[in-house]
């Protein structure tokens, strides 16, 4: 939602602080003629404590706050007060929730009594948590006000009338207006006065009201109001009329756009920072110029507050690009629903309703925009967490619903979905849980056949359907209103069904039962690709034959787009579009991406590559093709304003699609304005576009080819249709193509507040159009634009036969508000209900269901009445084309295999979540299993006991480092100070390791293991060691020694006897150590081979390994890799140190060299003679 509510604190303290700041929107900014009040706000807030907690802990909270309240508002304790509750609660004063000329004491009493209580306003109950006190005004009620701020499409709107407060009536019919066109500066406060204030006598106040709406107007645009209202607002002359009037704002509502946080964020959080709240003078205010405050909080509706889980989702949805919303509309409610779309999330919730359910519906919410597997487990899980706390006597339902996606990969939002539903196996086995799943899109085959799996394990009922059904079809058979059977009856056509319907006496299907992939059914097949050749985007002109399109017609085949930002998924799609529609030449005529220089980018075209260029500037792409009339925006919600402002610039482009979510409206409001001075067509923001059958489709729209496919977008039909919602689009084409002869043309306007282009607009192109017969309109709750089209059809302005239906009829049946998926899915008055815009359209003569169930019947009805009048004359059906499918597409559906060049069994980085040896990272840092459980996962791919990583962990602290001395350290120090990089230096230290320095690791561990296998004593294995005139590995030590032990070997072998199971190859190295001591003291076991021998120990005797596992570990380097691992530690740290000591070039001192040079003595060197010593051979 874009237009979000405010407290009334927040919303005084933003006028508070910016009412004489905001630049002017007038021509030039008057001299303000009035006085602001001093800013008084008190807020007592209590929105962290809960009905459940202690009464002890709530009082002593509430004492709190008020102590709070009183230590940054002395002027509480010197005043007369007004208090009441601040959460958006409508008619305070005839609620009995405004205390009037009050002392701080009894204020602080009236708010003890309500504080943390459920009060009932109206037929809504809630809690009353948040307070705000304020100074009394005592004032006449002649000197009450009443203004109001509200935005429309075209512009904003003034409201006021002279007679403010309680009983103030109707406003909308007394009220004077003044409307500000979006792009023209406000009047005069001239022009003000006599158009607002004209009731007003005294000059004086008519004066100071004129200069303050002018600021106030300056406020709300600023700000990014979209609506600001004050009643009443209060006029206080001094006695004497030395100063300039008081202008108060006693009670005020307010909405902000939240879509503006990234424009506006700032300036909300700095007006609600402490130091411009409690700052002791203005001056100190501003001494604080940008300084950061808490952002700006949208509260609940009251009477539904925002519960922990509700909180998780949003911040969920914060975090990401795609979207995440729940609302919690009866916790004890039966039904429940995890839907994907925000029109196919409404449609589900109508669907419930309209059977009666609507008191059982539990929750209210959706996902999309392609959400992780993780996201939608966190989502899913966080749904049966809360569907599971309380059991139901009748079983509960879960109804994983949704539309047929654009680009959502349905098998990797399942994958999280069906993670969530084992982890909660007992929970839903315990509260009777049945499951209803119906879903399309891309790789809905493979999601919905993991989804089948799942119901044969799970121990639960899990039925499945796609897109063979109806969107909503699984409700009434999950609510027993109907049978299995009937599921899918509603369609009338002749495609196959790609998922057969479950029944409730079979048990769901095998993946062998269901001919799940249209691209590999016989029909699909057998056709022939529609070129062989490779178009090349010609630089200029147009396409050969091609003519001036109608003004009703923006799209042909010979449509020319330039797409706009680096969307190479979205462009091959509008290209394989082209393709099996037999287009002569690309769609897409080029790129544009301005973060990078001009290149050129590979696509497909069919089963052979072609390039398109992609420009930096979108000057030089419409320079380079001039046929190109189209854009298809993909810019961010951030910098699409003014990349949209550049492109109406260009006379040559003729439409534009703005794909963002998220555009403030402010933004879209101009954008539509310029658009119209430009006679550009806007279809967006927040759209996914549109498609006209076998001529040109914008972005993503229609999904996947298979789908394409399915609902034969590759040749017209005879229905046009227009939406809000993009995924109930792909629905509208999956409905059409099964009830009619197909879809003619189709656009998504975007579900804002604010289209670029209305349902009217598309309409009364389709009705201009003579190859269009019949007109399909898709409305929702809030708005207007529905009635602009039953108006028309009364006056036969549109004669053609018009088929609608308005979602989001279930609105009316909730207690409190609830925001649906779309940020102008509210109803902001009795006339933008779904059912008040329904009547009005039947009313008006056109076809209207009695439910979105009962649409595809009707439209089958309408169509065929058509065909026997012989308006329609159904055509021949051509031979469906080849699909090309991208080949990593088609590995992700099972359909190709290819022998893989490498082969990687310890890591897997493809999933949402890394796994470790099979084990999740999450579950890692879960576990706590640390350095040593990752080293056993990745080289062993398996969980060693606790004590086997812990001696890991060991192992490599201890050989981390052993001075600079040693060659490793040495060699790694002198490349460090030769100036070269941290991977050099390391590496020149690691190349010291072998069987000298670090490497007799491996060699010890097989000496001894090999010696104790054998069945050698430890006298015979040093005297065959002796015999053969090799070193023991593992035995000696330069300095440490019998009475000298070396504390590390002391440190492992105490640790190995006390948590191995068995350590007999250490024991046969301490006897072998016992007999070389004997002869020389510093011929001890060295760390080396104590840690060589415990790693032998270790494999064999944990019961991780078999004998022949650990042989190979042992035999293939595992123990020098600890080594090297350990000591990579040092090296890189004596790296550090000699870069931190900023150390020079390394020389060797002369004195610590011999030189040995060939000719004969020289003073006082030493000489041979090299040439003697040939001499004598």
């Amino acid at each position: 939602m874009s237009a979000k509510a405010i407290r009334e604190y927040d919303g005084k303290l933003l006028l508070a602080h910016y009412l004489l700041e905001s630049p002017t929107l007038a021509a030039e900014k008057p001299v303000a003629a009035f006085a602001p009040p001093q800013p008084r706000l008190a807020q007592v807030n209590l929105a962290n404590v809960n009905t459940s907690d202690p009464a002890d802990k709530i009082a002593e909270a509430v004492e709190a706050a008020l102590e709070r309240a009183e230590r940054l508002n002395p002027w509480l304790t010197t005043t007369k007060l007004v208090a009441k509750p601040d959460q958006l609660i409508k008619r305070r004063g005839k609620s009995g929730l405004l205390l009037l000329n009050a002392d701080w004491p009894a204020v602080k009493e009236w708010i003890r009594e309500r504080a943390v209580k459920q009060v009932s306003v109206g037929t809504i109950s809630g809690v009353l948590k948040t307070f705000l006190v304020e100074p009394f005004v005592p004032h006449s009620q002649d000197v009450e006000y009443y203004v109001c701020i509200q935005s429309h499409r075209e512009g904003d709107e003034i409201l006021f009338t002279h007679e403010g407060g309680v009983e103030i009536g109707d406003v909308d019919a007394k009220a004077l207006r003044l409307a500000i066109p979006i792009d023209q500066p406000l009047p005069a406060t001239d022009k003000i006065a006599s158009t607002l204030l004209a009731d007003i006598t005294s000059a004086t106040q008519r004066n100071a009201l004129a200069t303050f709406i002018e600021r106030l107007y300056a406020v709300y645009v600023d700000l990014n109001f979209t609506y600001l209202e004050i009643n009443p607002l209060v006029v206080l002359e001094s006695a004497d009329g030395s100063a300039p009037p008081q202008v108060i704002y006693l009670d005020l509502a307010a909405k902000l756009d939240q879509t503006a946080e990234f424009e506006s964020g700032d300036k909300w959080a700095k007006a609600r920072s402490d130091a411009v709240v409690y700052g002791s003078s203005a001056d100190a205010a501003k001494s604080t110029a940008g300084a950061a405050g808490p952002p700006m909080d949208f509260p609940a509706p009251f009477g539904r507050e925002l519960s922990k889980e509700e909180a998780y989702i949003q911040e969920l949805d914060a975090k990401t690009g795609a979207s995440l919303k729940l609302t919690i509309l009866n916790k004890e409610g039966r039904v429940w629903t995890m839907v994907a779309g925000g029109g196919a999330s409404v449609v589900y919730s109508d669907a419930i309703a309209a059977l009666g359910y609507a008191h059982e519906l539990a929750n209210y919410g959706e996902y999309s925009g392609a959400p992780s597997e993780t996201q939608t487990y966190e989502y899913a899980k966080t749904i049966l967490d809360l569907m599971t706390r309380t059991p139901h006597p009748d079983g509960k339902v879960l109804i994983i619903g949704g539309g047929i996606a654009n680009f959502t990969n349905v098998a990797t939002t399942f994958k999280g979905i069906i993670r969530a539903l084992k982890e909660y196996k007992q929970a839903l086995i315990a509260n009777n849980v049945r499951v209803f799943v119906r879903r399309a899109g891309p790789n809905w085959q493979e999601g919905l056949r993991a989804m089948r799996e799942l119901g044969e394990t799970l121990g639960i009922e899990i039925r499945v359907y796609g897109p063979e059904t109806h969107v909503t079809a699984i409700v009434p058979l999950a609510l027993g209103k109907t049978s299995a059977g009937s599921v899918g009856a509603g369609f009338k056509d002749s495609l196959n069904k790609q998922i057969p319907d479950s029944t409730a006496a079979s048990s769901p299907g095998t993946p062998s039962q269901m001919d799940v992939d249209p691209l590999r059914s016989g029909a699909s097949t057998s056709a022939t690709p529609a070129q062989s050749s490779v178009p090349i985007p010609a630089p200029s002109g147009s396409a050969e034959g091609a003519e001036a399109a109608p003004w009703y017609s923006p799209f042909t085949a010979n449509t020319r787009a330039i797409v706009y930002g680096m969307q190479p998924r979205a462009v091959q799609g509008m290209l394989d579009f082209d393709y099996i529609c037999k287009r002569k030449i690309p769609s897409v005529a080029c790129m544009v991406y301005p973060f990078g220089g001009n290149h050129v980018q590979k696509f497909y075209w069919g089963t052979q590559e072609t390039l398109l260029p992609v420009f930096a500037s979108l000057k030089e792409a419409v320079k380079q093709f001039p046929d190109a009339d189209v854009v298809v925006n993909f810019a961010s919600c951030r910098s699409v304003f003014e990349s949209t402002k550049e492109m109406l610039g260009y006379s040559q482009i003729r439409t534009i699609a703005i794909i963002a979510e998220g555009v403030p409206e402010r933004h879209t409001r101009k954008i539509i304005n310029m658009s119209q001075k430009a006679s550009v067509t806007i279809i967006g923001p927040a759209t996914v576009g549109g498609i006209k059958p076998g001529c040109f489709k914008i972005g993503n729209t229609g999904g996947m080819m298979d789908n394409i496919a399915s609902s034969k977008l590759y040749r017209p039909g005879s229905v046009a249709y227009v939406s809000k919602s993009g995924g109930m689009s792909n629905e509208l084409n999956n409905i059409v193509a099964r009830t009619t002869d197909g879809v003619y043309e189709g656009v998504a306007i975007g579900g804002d507040r604010y289209p670029g282009t209305t349902f009217l607009d598309h309409m009364m192109r389709y009705e201009a159009d003579p190859s269009c017969k019949m007109l399909l309109l898709l409305g929702e709750v809030g708005g207007v634009e529905e009635y602009k089209v039953a108006e028309a059809v009364r006056a036969k302005k549109i004669t053609k036969p018009v088929v609608a239906w308005c979602i989001g009829t279930c609105a009316g049946m909730f207690e409190t508000e609830v925001q649906f998926g779309h940020a102008g899915a509210l109803a902001n008055s009795d006339s933008e209900t779904a059912e008040a815009k329904n009547a009005a359209m039947r009313a008006a003569g056109i076809h209207v269901p009695d439910t979105f169930e009962a649409l595809p019947a009707l439209l089958n009805q309408v169509y065929s009445e058509l065909v026997q009048t012989g308006v329609i004359v159904p055509r021949a059906e051509p031979e469906p084309p080849k699909i090309p499918i991208d080949y990593a597409w088609a590995q992700e559906l099972g359909l190709v295999r290819k022998p893989a060049s490498f082969v990687s069994t310890i890591c897997d980085d493809r999933g949402q979540e890394l796994l470790y040896a099979g084990m999740r990272i999450s579950d890692v840092f879960k576990e706590e299993i640390g350095i040593g459980g990752v080293l056993s996962l990745l080289w062993f791919k398996r969980r060693l006991p606790d004590y086997a990583c812990k001696f890991i962990e060991m192992v490599l602290m201890l050989t981390a480092d052993h001075g600079p001395a040693v060659s490793g350290a040495h060699n790694t120090i002198v490349t460090a100070r030769a100036g070269k990089d941290l991977i050099s230096s390391l590496c020149s230290g690691l190349l010291t390791i072998g069987d000298r320095f670090g490497g007799a690791l491996d060699g010890a561990a097989d000496l001894f293991s090999n010696a104790y296998d054998k069945g050698l004593t430890p006298r015979e294995f040093v005297d065959s060691m002796r015999k053969q005139n090799k070193l023991i590995l593992g035995i000696g030590h330069k300095i440490k020694s019998r009475t000298n032990p070396d504390l590390r070997v002391t440190i492992i072998t105490e640790y190995a006897h006390k948590h191995f199971p068995a350590t007999p190859t250490l024991d046969y190295a301490r006897a072998v150590e016992a007999i070389t001591t004997a002869k020389k003291d510093n011929l001890i076991l060295n760390v080396d081979g104590a840690i060589g021998v415990l790693f032998v120990d270790l494999l064999r005797h944990s019961g991780a390994f078999s004998r022949e596992e650990a042989e190979e570990y042992a035999r293939i380097g595992t123990l020098n890799g600890l080594f090297v691992l350990g000591r990579s530690i040092g090296f890189i740290g004596h790296y550090l140190d000699q870069k931190r000591l900023k150390q020079g070039l390394y020389r060797h001192p002369w004195d610590d060299i011999s030189y040995l040079n060939p000719a004969g003595a020289q003073g006082d060197r030493v000489q041979v003679g090299a040439a003697k010593i040939a001499a004598s051979k």
